[in-house]
Parts: structure tokens; C-alpha cells; sequence
């Protein structure tokens, strides 16, 4: 994808833009890294975390920094870790996980997430889950929506993007 221009940094500038220098990063849904690695070479400190072992091997062979676990992000706990100031579900994390878990994920991620810092969660809008339904989740899962993008180059969101990059808060 790379070498046909395709920008596979975009969301981690879209992430580094928002954090103070040397925040930490819980990247949910990590699968092969690139997104928590280039975190981690913008100065963050960057947990990883995929479902699939594969992907999370290839995530720690390919990148020896950051950090990368094998977890469930429907009941995700990782003990003692401290707080994350934000958190990214990039690449259409809640399309791929299990169909009526996505308020589950919003809210075991957000628990990871300290008071006050955000999720910012991208996914593509032709998929069986909406913006409607995302939004609800959000709501349920006691996450305020801020700000909503139509792509992660921050163009302007309308009804019919072919993505919602949407930056929520957690509350204090």
C-alpha cells in the first residue's frame, strides 16, 4: 500500500496532534502495529492490543517497541497498567468485533482510558454498524462525542463520508 502512496501514518498523526509529548496510548485493536508503532516513534508510550495471536507476533517481530498483549477488547482488564490519556480504534476495529459487543468495547476501553482523556474511533460507513448505532454505544458507554471527521485528514463530516473518524472524551 505503501509503495502505491497510500498514507499509513494518517492516524497516528491524527492521534500525536491531539496528545502532550511522551503520553500513553492504548492502541485497541492493534492488529500488525504500524498505527502503535508510529505512536511509539513519535515519543508515546503505546500498549497494543489484538485479539488474534498472529497478528500481535507479527506486531512483536516487526516492532520491538512498543508493547503489544493478546486480549479481547469485550472484556478487556489490563491489570496493572495505569491509565491510558487516550485511546484509538483505528482501521474498522468495532466492524470487525463480535456484532452486538461494540458497546462492551467502547466501555472496557474507555475504563482504560483516565478521566478526562479521549477515544478517537474510526471505521467505514458502509458497513451493518452506523454512525447511529455507534453514537447510542457512545451514549450508553457514558462517552461524549466532541468532534467528527469524514476522514482522518480532518475533512468536514456530512451524512453520506464514506468514513466517521470520531474523537470522544470520558468524562471526569
Amino acid at each position: 500500500m505503501a509503495r502505491d502512496g497510500a498514507d499509513l501514518a494518517g492516524e497516528a498523526r491524527f492521534l500525536d496532534a491531539m496528545l502532550a509529548r511522551g503520553s500513553r496510548v492504548l492502541d485497541a485493536g492493534s492488529g500488525t502495529g504500524r498505527v502503535a508503532a508510529a505512536l511509539a516513534d513519535a515519543g508515546h508510550t503505546v500498549v497494543g492490543v489484538d485479539v488474534d495471536p498472529a497478528l500481535v507476533a507479527a506486531a512483536q517481530a516487526d516492532y520491538p517497541v512498543p508493547q503489544f498483549v493478546v486480549a479481547d477488547l469485550a472484556t478487556l482488564d489490563l491489570v496493572g497498567e495505569a491509565p491510558f490519556d487516550a485511546a484509538v480504534l483505528a482501521g474498522n476495529v468495532l466492524v470487525f468485533v463480535t456484532p452486538g459487543s461494540e458497546q462492551q468495547v467502547l466501555a472496557r476501553v474507555a475504563a482504560h482510558v483516565r478521566p478526562d482523556g479521549f477515544l478517537v474511533v474510526g471505521f467505514a460507513t458502509d458497513r451493518d454498524y452506523g454512525v447511529p448505532a455507534f453514537d447510542a454505544d457512545c451514549a450508553a458507554a457514558g462517552l461524549v462525542v466532541e468532534h467528527r471527521f469524514a476522514t482522518w485528514d480532518l475533512r468536514p463530516w456530512r451524512d453520506d463520508a464514506p468514513w466517521a473518524v470520531t474523537v470522544l472524551r470520558r468524562p471526569a
